[in-house]
Order: structure tokens, then sequence, then C-alpha cells
């Protein structure tokens, strides 16, 4: 199939309206072009540009959170202080999406819509306990990422409605925060396996634990059990271990060509540990780089 009609959106509710009509919002285009490359998916009869909307763009501090545009670019996310600082584990994500060229035109928006289950950010922005505002013709909706994905490539967005900005909340005093991934290699690479933590300290002790796992269940999902292994906690090897064989049991892993159900459930329990690990190293004040992926850092064992 081949796109018969193209048109750029001057303002959002010209987006919204050509969405009504059946088109589909482009921006960076990175998981459209490559999708219809693959022969994954053909590409939409008609597509709606909305790269110039402005509003859809910025990366603005919201008090102590944080307010994404939807159109961000993955290597906006990384050069801010404040992403860095705060929300560190969204920024080991988005310096990790695909190769120097992908960060630079992909977007936020187009990573959580695409509802891979194993991309980079959605396990940080649910962990972070992020929404995603819903908009279409008919009114506006918000949403947690946590409920956003309805599985492999799908989310419980309607037709017609468009991601115009992802809200992240202030976090507790003393957060840390990591994502990990397993990969083979540094650039154009996905998750083998993934895993986030944020973890909160209080006089030495875990007051806040989120746990999320990604590329080993249909779509990302948090672990309740490996979070409250860490609640109470020192955050130490034996409670990240405890946490870690939670996260391992939690996952539904597949076969494939990258690797097999066995290996990712061994792998799940190996990423989570160093996630956690490296979150509670820097809520402890210790230097992490970012990215924290110890294929590029060398990680913690």
């Amino acid at each position: 199939m081949s796109v018969r009609s193209f048109t750029t959106a001057a303002t959002l509710d010209d987006a919204l309206a050509a969405m009504a009509a059946g088109a589909r919002p482009v921006a960076g285009g990175t998981d459209l072009v490559v999708g219809a490359r693959q022969g994954k998916a053909p590409l939409p009869e008609s597509i709606v540009a909305i790269h110039r909307l402005a509003e859809l763009h910025g990366i603005e501090e919201a008090g102590a959170g944080l307010r994404l545009g939807a159109l961000v670019r993955h290597a906006e996310i990384v050069s801010s202080g404040l992403v860095r600082e705060r929300f560190s584990a969204l920024a080991d994500a988005s310096a990790i999406v695909g190769s120097h060229a992908t960060r630079a035109q992909g977007t936020i928006g187009g990573n959580l819509m695409n509802a891979s289950p194993a991309m980079e950010t959605g396990g940080p922005l649910m962990c972070f306990g992020a929404t995603a505002t819903l908009r279409s013709a008919a009114g506006e909706r918000i949403v947690p990422v946590e409920q956003l994905f309805a599985g492999p490539g799908r989310t419980i967005a309607e037709a017609g409605e468009l991601l115009v900005a992802v809200a992240v909340p202030a976090q507790p005093a003393g957060t840390g925060s990591c994502y990990v991934r397993l990969e083979y290699r540094r650039q154009m690479e996905i998750a083998v396996v993934g895993a986030t933590a944020v973890v909160a300290l209080d006089g030495g002790r875990v007051t806040h634990a989120r746990i999320a796992i990604t590329a080993l269940a249909p779509t990302i999902r948090r672990v309740p059990d490996a979070e409250a292994a860490l609640a109470g906690s020192d955050g130490g090897r034996a409670a990240a271990e405890a946490a870690a064989q939670a996260a391992a049991q939690a996952a539904s892993p597949i076969s494939d060509v990258r690797a097999s159900e066995r290996y990712r459930r061994a792998m799940a329990a190996v990423i989570t540990r160093r996630a956690i690990l490296a979150a509670v190293a820097r809520a402890r004040g210790e230097h992490v780089p970012v990215p924290a992926s110890p294929t590029l850092h060398g990680g913690l064992s």
C-alpha cells in the first residue's frame, strides 16, 4: 500500500481533524518507516505530519515534576540536566534508543505509542508514575502510562486520539533510579531483557520502590513482589537479589532468534539486580554514568 494523502498540520486542531478522518500522525517516523521497509506493516493510506506543532515540543519543569511534549526527541531528554538529575532512569533509557540518528529524530511519544514490549522508555515512565495525555476532536483524557499498553504494538488509545504530553510527578526525597538492558551491541539495538528500578532511601532504609521489567512479557509490567522485597530493607545485595528473583519469577518471556526463554528468564534476575544496585547507589549520592547499561560502562555485578 502506498500513501495517497499527506498533509502537514499547522495547528493541533488541524491534526486532530485529519486523524478523525482516518489519517495517521507521524513526527520522527523512525518506527513507521522501518516497519514498512521490513514488511511488518504497510504504510497508511493517509498521513498527517505533526512535527511543526510547537505545543507538542519542549521539556518543562512542573513543580518538582516534569512535563514532556510528545514530540520531545530522545537526544533532548539525554541532554536535559533536569532529567539526568531527577529522573535518571529515563535518561538511561533514551540514551540507548536505536542509534545517534534515531535519537536525533525519534520522539518520546512515538516510542510510547509504538507499544513495543522491548521499548526503552516505558519502564522508567511506568515506575515514575507518569501519565499520558490523549486528545481527540471530542476531548481529552489522562491515562497512567502503566495502563496505556494493551499488548504488543497496541495501546488503549482510541481512533482519533493523539498523545500530546507526558507528565512525570515529583519523586520522593532521596530517590535514585536506573534503567539497564541486556544487549549484544552498542547501537541499533533493542532490549533482549530490560529492568527499571526506582528507590527512595530514608535513614538508610528503602521507603519507596518501583520495579518494572522490559522485553519479558507481552507488555512492560511492574513487579509488586520485587517491590515488596525491597521495602524496608537496606537496599543491599541480599535485598536486591530477593527482588531480582521475584522479577524473574514474574517474567513470561518467549524464545526467538535473539534469545531463548530460559536465557531471558535467567538474565531477568541479573539485569534487575544490576538496575536495583545502581538505583540504590544513585540514591546514596554515588556517581553512576548515564547510560548505566553494563555493556557500555562495566555495570555492577
